[in-house]
């Protein structure tokens, strides 16, 4: 009996019967003496005389009660155990906890259509991360399984995969096409939405990164808030252009290749305008000082 003092861990009862009764059941089958459960014993009268068989199976069998009452007593605590007036065996009292907390019927089947409408109304939020989401969904997972609900792994698997946000829209695309739903664990559904998930704040941070690099490289390139560059508007130049210069046609010459501004015959013909503009001041000049 100090062996098992230390071994065991008695199922405590915290008023959830169903579930802690399945816990109790496991236990007493692990003990063996779970057939004092489901048939008990019958102490013999007074004046009942026993043979030495006889007599040692009845003392086996108060030993092993006394023994499964032990566990329950450990498991219930002094209030619960003062609602029970007859505690002859086992039997008895755990008969008489089934009829006070169990529940009936009726009972059940009103809370297992309710917990069927949470899984049903079941959807990820936005902003939600994977791991919060799926303890949502097994929280009532479980609870219909306690109570002997059918929940296996495929329906919760498709029930997460047809209630995720649109930012995973082609990842379950990807699931759904190259693998069989009715395969996958929940474990591994879960690891691969969270690497996906990972990836998606990984490139959202570079993509930040070079978008700040890139504004940086415009205004050092333009200057900054002088409206110059592929912008040609005033300010800051707030929009952000990513074109092919080879598609670019030049307003002055017609070719590929380049801007107006950047034209080599643009770029001609204003150095002979700065030169005819020095020609003409030159000779005005002249005129005026009577000299040839």
């Amino acid at each position: 009996m100090s062996e098992d003092k230390t071994l065991i861990k008695i199922p405590y009862f915290d008023g959830h019967y169903d579930h802690w009764s399945e816990l109790m059941k496991n236990l007493l089958w692990e003990k063996g003496p779970w057939s004092l459960v489901e048939c008990g014993f019958k102490e013999p009268t007074e004046r009942t005389l026993l043979t030495d068989a006889q007599q040692g199976l009845l003392d086996n069998a108060r030993t092993k009660d006394h023994q499964v009452k032990h566990y329950l007593y450990q498991a219930i605590d002094r209030t619960v155990l003062e609602k029970i007036l007859d505690r002859r065996t086992f039997k008895v009292v755990w008969d008489s906890l089934k009829k006070k907390f169990g529940g009936n019927e009726n009972v059940k089947k009103s809370l297992i259509n309710s917990l069927r409408r949470d899984f049903e109304i079941l959807e990820m939020k936005k902003g939600e991360s994977i791991t919060d989401y799926f303890a949502r969904v097994m929280v009532i997972a479980n609870k219909l399984r306690n109570n002997r609900e059918d929940m296996l792994d495929s329906k919760i698997v498709e029930k997460i995969l047809r209630t995720l946000t649109k930012q995973f829209t082609c990842v379950v695309v990807s699931i759904e096409e190259s693998k069989d739903t009715n395969n996958i664990f929940i474990d591994e559904l879960q690891r691969s939405l969270v690497i996906v998930m990972h990836e998606q704040k990984f490139n959202s941070v570079h993509k930040e990164d070079d978008d700040q690099a890139l504004k940086v490289e415009e205004r050092a390139r333009y200057g900054r808030g002088k409206g110059k560059g592929p912008s040609r508007g005033r300010g800051r130049g707030r929009g952000r252009y990513n074109v092919d210069k080879a598609t670019i046609e030049c307003f002055k010459c017609q070719n590929l290749g380049h801007c107006q501004f950047q034209c080599p015959k643009w770029i001609k013909e204003a150095n002979y305008i700065e030169l005819e503009e020095d020609e003409l001041l030159l000779m005005a000049y002249v005129d005026d000082s009577g000299e040839k």
